[in-house]
Order: structure tokens, then sequence, then C-alpha cells
């Protein structure tokens, strides 16, 4: 079975990035849609990781990115 909610490391290592990354997006930018579970645990949703990385997607280094 395919599992549907990743731990932030899990997410991390998901999108190529590092888990300082994920922790410093939930407190600032908050890009990358997450679920909070009890007190202190995050989760991420592996249809919001692969909706951020098409988001993520450009044409060139010139593309901008539509909000």
């Amino acid at each position: 079975m395919l599992k549907q909610l990743l731990n932030t490391k899990e997410a991390a290592n998901y999108l190529g990035v590092s888990k300082s990354f994920l922790d410093r997006d939930r407190c600032y930018d908050a890009r990358i849609p997450h679920i909070k579970m009890g007190t202190r645990t995050v989760r991420y949703r592996l249809t919001d990781l692969n909706a951020f990385i098409e988001k993520q997607f450009r044409r060139s280094t010139s593309h901008k990115v539509a909000s």
C-alpha cells in the first residue's frame, strides 16, 4: 500500500530538499500545505507534495510562477 502521509524527513527526501527547508517553509512561507497533528506532529500529503512540484515547473529561468 502506498503511504499517503509523510513525516517531515520523508517529505524532504521525496522533494530532494533539506528538512530545515520544510521547517522554514512552515514558519514563514507556507507554500507547501501540511497537516498539524497534535502539538508537535506534522505530516505532508503526497498529493500536496506532487502539486508543489508541478507548480515549480518553468520553461526558462525568466519564467514567472503564476500565483
